[in-house]
């Protein structure tokens, strides 16, 4: 049993704490939920900035959010960076627009890190800001303004952000406009943003490739499958506490890391450590099939073990998504005869069938979203309906994503 000195101590300590430290200790007490989230990478050469751009430079990214609510935090990363990362401070506002740089001023508010304006990452690492108290509505825009002193020895970021950035020398984080600013189509740094939501509120997070990320939505319009789901389950009473976090990566894989990790060696960060998840969506396969007879066609027993790999990395990734209690939708792998890039002969597009009869199968995944159906030319079943094909006949167009973001039925998120 504790003594009454044990006991007024701890009283004094924490009645003694700043009112900001306060606000803090009750937020963290809240049911924090991702409302959005980007997977991080290395960024191609193409698709990383200058390292002079990033000296004494600001950047403000804005990211489209699910799910509001009255407060939030900011998750930085540092992920595949090989030494810490200084940032001078870290800043969020309410844009003017979802494809222009302005902000509101009056809503420009400064993150903190352990109370302090700056923060270190060490290499390798996330780091989330303290709680702020914040209000977002649901499928609002959120811009984030990030202050360099000097560039990280290696970038992290999401090339495929669809999204545009800003970026300016200087400390502009609080500035309205950043005019002159140097336009990019990246995220970097930025791997999430959690809100305070109602207790039963949660997080559908979709694992994917390029088809998830967004190839051929349209930049700044937030019309990806993701965001149509997003925005049918914010118009229904019974489904507007779930989110919709994006863990899409263009050119993922099930079994070899692409132009980012595999997706057996990111489900720990995309998975398992987003706040709030509850459901799994699993949309991965298309670079695995499509990459492995670019080359040249295999024997058939090579087709054989190469389909057998494919499903056991689906029932990895359902085993763990199910020991944290996590409810795992699968969705069938889209045609794309005829792609340009991938030119898969009839054994692929066997293969294909072959995983997608899997997927269907019942007590594989606890339910299927058969997205083959929906965007599959009635007439050749192995090809992309043209109204819906992107002109590669491998990834979708903005009705294709529409039509898969309306075919999902909302009854498999029963909350």
């Amino acid at each position: 049993m504790r003594s009454r000195t044990t006991v007024f101590a701890i009283l004094f300590v924490f009645f003694a704490l700043p009112s900001h430290m306060l606000a803090q200790s009750a937020l963290s007490t809240q049911n924090w939920v991702g409302s959005w989230a980007a997977s991080q990478q290395i960024p191609e050469p193409h698709n990383a900035l200058a390292s002079e751009d990033l000296r004494d430079a600001t950047l403000r990214q804005v990211v489209h959010l699910s799910l509001g609510g009255p407060a939030l935090r900011v998750h930085i990363t540092n992920a595949f960076g090989t030494a810490p990362l200084h940032l001078t401070s870290v800043h969020v506002a309410r844009p003017l627009s979802a494809s222009a740089a302005q902000i509101d001023p009056a809503s420009d508010k400064a993150l903190t890190f352990s109370g302090n304006n700056d923060v270190i990452i060490p290499a390798g690492a996330d780091y989330l800001s303290d709680p702020v108290e914040y209000p977002v509505k649901p499928l609002s825009d959120l811009a984030v303004s990030i202050h360099y002193d000097e560039p990280p020895a290696q970038q992290t970021g999401h090339p495929g952000s669809r999204a545009t950035s800003y970026l300016v020398h200087g400390d502009a984080v609080s500035a309205a406009n950043l005019p002159g600013a140097k336009n990019v189509d990246h995220w970097y740094q930025l791997a999430g943003v959690d809100v305070v939501a109602a207790p039963k509120a949660a997080a559908i997070v979709v694992l994917g490739d390029s088809i998830t990320d967004g190839h051929g939505a349209t930049t700044n319009g937030n019309d990806r499958w993701t965001d149509i789901l997003a925005q049918r389950l914010q118009a229904s009473s019974k489904t507007k506490n779930l989110s919709v976090v994006n863990h899409g990566i263009g050119g993922n894989n099930l079994l070899a890391d692409g132009l980012g990790p595999n997706v057996q060696a990111r489900f720990d960060r995309d998975v398992l450590a987003e706040a709030g998840a509850t459901y799994l969506i699993v949309f991965e396969g298309v670079n695995d099939l499509g990459g492995f007879t670019r080359q040249g066609d295999p024997p058939q027993a090579a087709h054989d073990a190469f389909v057998h790999r494919i499903v056991a990395a689906y029932e990895q990734i359902i085993e763990r998504a199910h020991a944290a209690h996590i409810k795992v939708i699968g969705a069938t792998i889209l045609p794309y005869t005829d792609s340009g890039y991938y030119h898969p002969p009839a054994s692929n597009e066997a293969d294909r069938q072959a995983i997608n009869q899997w997927i269907r199968a019942v007590r594989h995944f606890d339910a299927v979203i058969d997205f083959d159906k929906t965007l599959a030319d009635p007439q050749h079943p192995d090809h992309l309906a043209a109204e819906y094909d992107g002109g590669d006949h491998l990834h979708p167009n903005p009705a294709g994503y529409r039509a898969m973001g309306e075919t999902i039925d909302l009854a498999l998120f029963k909350h």
